[in-house]
């Protein structure tokens, strides 16, 4: 009985191989011979000489030495072709070098006999090794539907791609096409697949029945991949990308790393460059304390903090499993030992103050807050609590327990605010700049405007409504706000409490508003669905404390430049601590003394002239201008 090696399908492949090289050998060595001596049929006798045996022997010696047979040969690429080439010429150099020394035994084999056979075995050699992938697929594969895909890119990273789809064997895609903006290589082909100018998409869509396109290219802008999605996205067709060459696994791109593009993808805008030696100075071996640790921000805030190896990081979040989570994922996936997850309340003093002298942070970057602008339209005292109160807690230690930089993250709500989240993020805001003055903390404020995929942003909530079917519900058809992602926020307030001397409100570049509706209508389109048709948008009005649109206070009248492009300083009139030290006592006072929403609110317009309520139970106090209900 045969042993299972020698009847499995690789060995019998590769001993197919040997011998259709073999024969190829053969055959070459009988046509160079005609071609040589142009003799007929009868010519033939003399191949069957020693000579001729001398030449196969070396050559099937070759091949069984360097193992040209040992390939899958439905993969062959370029260095397969090289290889072989290599080994045919290697083959023919030992044979010249033979016939040198046989001739002296009166073996004649003719130099020029052994040129002619190294160029057509070459030849037969590399051509069977190229054919044979397209023989396999016909004979053995199994040709199910194709999906007929355009490649966005003719580059590297598309070259990549193309080889890893076509050589994943279990993948129905197909392409058909490609564009690129290099007028150098538009309208020619590589592997047979045409190359069209970005102009011509629609086009190629419709004319090549598209039905999925792959980004495999990686410098383009925001605009540019912007207007390509939508384009797809019009002509139902399905778009997916490549990941960025640090996320490929083993360092190597694979089909099951090919995602669908989302939303976030949409938004990202050229790469933050960050002055690592700035941040590595601020940060190296020191202890980083995170307020909100365990939220969206504070959490990547942790990650961006390793790189730059602090000597600790206390993670501060009330949020029990978050919080557990986070600590789990720190010494996990990115191997930090050096994380300290701490339960507490910020509006806990005591408490707090304990935590700060157990652990002597030199740096506290201050991400707890309350932040969801309708629920704290109701619940103003919690607000006050834990963003004001919260804030004037871990501000105050800060400057107490010597911190060398206090970094608090605050929000575009905060200018001219309508709410009572913006308004109490306006007078932490103010009570943090004031201290600047009065301690050797250096205080540093970074305000920024809504960050994508944290905690209740509006695009998991669409996501979620998308998966059950509908509808999503838009407050208003007009309703715009500015978005960042969630690594662009963190960079951010990293490079500015980096460069922040002390009392700076910094402003981040936020790029330009982004109507919700369109978000909708976009984010049902990637989900493969029609708006209004699959799925439906509602508008439910505005919510209480909402407005229309958000203001970031960057034009250059507010504000001056830093040496960071999307980092400026707003130009804003400091606080006087013991005044609004006083207002905020005062409102404290109150907030233990009386259950009264609108008396609590009346005061925080007070501190903030600006403050002006819309959509909500609070304007008639803007009305009145005076409690409007009497406090007991």
């Amino acid at each position: 009985m045969l042993n299972k090696r020698y009847t499995a399908p690789g060995f019998i492949t590769r001993l197919g191989v040997l011998i259709v090289d073999i024969v190829l050998s053969a055959l070459s060595f009988v046509m160079a011979y005609f071609l040589l001596h142009s003799v007929g049929v009868t010519g033939l006798f003399p191949l069957l000489s020693f000579s001729f045996l001398i030449v196969i022997a070396v050559r099937v010696f070759s091949f069984l030495w360097f193992r040209t047979y040992a390939v899958l040969i439905r993969y062959t690429g370029i260095s397969d072709l090289i290889s072989v080439l290599s080994v045919v010429a290697g083959g023919s150099f030992l044979l010249m070098g033979l016939s040198i020394v046989l001739k002296i035994f009166g073996v004649n084999i003719p130099l020029a006999l052994l040129a002619i056979d190294f160029f057509l075995l070459s030849f037969f050699m590399a051509a069977f090794r190229i054919a044979m992938p397209g023989f396999y697929s016909l004979l053995f594969e199994k040709q199910g539907d194709k999906i007929n895909v355009l490649l966005i890119g003719a580059g590297q990273l598309a070259a990549i791609t193309r080889k890893v789809i076509q050589e994943d064997k279990s993948s129905n895609f197909n392409i058909v096409a490609c564009i690129d903006d290099n007028p150098d290589i538009t309208n020619k082909s590589i592997d047979g697949i045409k190359i069209y100018k970005p102009e011509d998409i629609s086009e190629v869509i419709e004319e090549e029945d598209i039905q999925k396109a792959i980004f495999a290219i990686q410098n383009i802008t925001n605009k540019r991949k912007n207007e390509i999605v939508d384009i797809c996205l019009n002509q139902d067709v399905k778009v997916l990308q490549v990941p960025i060459q640090s996320n490929w696994t083993d360092e190597d791109f694979k089909m099951d790393q090919l995602k669908e593009i989302e939303f976030e993808d949409l938004l990202e805008r050229n790469a933050i460059e960050l002055s690592t030696d700035n941040i590595s100075n601020y940060v190296k071996d020191k202890v980083v304390l995170v307020t909100g640790g365990a939220g969206s921000i504070g959490s990547e805030l942790v990650r961006q903090l390793i790189p730059f190896t602090p000597k600790q990081i206390v993670i501060v979040d009330q949020a029990e499993t978050p919080l557990v989570n986070v600590g789990l994922e720190i010494r996990e996936e990115y191997s930090y030992n050096n994380a300290v997850p701490v339960i507490a309340d910020i509006v806990d003093f005591s408490r707090m103050d304990y935590i700060f002298g157990e652990y002597k942070p030199e740096i506290v970057i201050h991400a707890a807050a309350y932040k969801h602008v309708p629920i704290m339209e109701s619940f103003p005292r919690e607000a006050i609590s834990v963003n004001i109160l919260g804030t004037k807690n871990i501000s105050e230690l800060a400057g107490i327990h010597s911190v060398k930089k206090f970094v608090m993250v605050s929000t575009d709500k905060a200018v001219r605010p309508t709410n009572v989240m913006g308004a109490s993020k306006r007078i932490a805001e103010m009570f943090v700049q004031s201290l600047n003055a009065h301690n050797e903390t250096q205080y540093i404020t970074t305000r920024f405007g809504n960050v994508l995929g944290s905690n209740g942003s509006v695009i998991p909530r669409f996501r979620k409504q998308i998966k059950k079917g509908g509808p999503i519900t838009v407050t208003h058809p007009d309703i715009t706000r500015y978005f960042m992602t969630i690594p662009e926020a963190a960079q951010l307030v990293l490079e500015a409490g980096s460069m922040g001397e002390g009392g700076e409100i910094y402003l981040f570049d936020m790029g330009q508003p982004v109507k919700i509706l369109d978000v909708a209508e976009k984010l049902i389109k990637l989900s493969g669905l029609q708006p209004y048709e699959d799925i439906d948008i509602k508008f439910t009005g505005l919510r209480p404390g909402e407005k229309l649109y958000e203001e970031l206070l960057n034009d250059t009248e507010l504000s001056k430049a830093t040496h960071h492009p999307k980092i400026t300083i707003a130009n804003i009139e400091k606080s006087n601590f013991d005044i609004i030290s006083k207002s905020i006592v005062e409102l404290l006072t109150e907030l233990d003394r009386v259950d009264n929403n609108h008396h609590i609110v009346f005061l925080m317009k007070q501190i903030v002239p600006d403050y002006k309520s819309k959509n909500s139970e609070f304007e008639k106090i803007d009305a009145a201008k005076k409690p409007s209900i009497k406090v007991s």
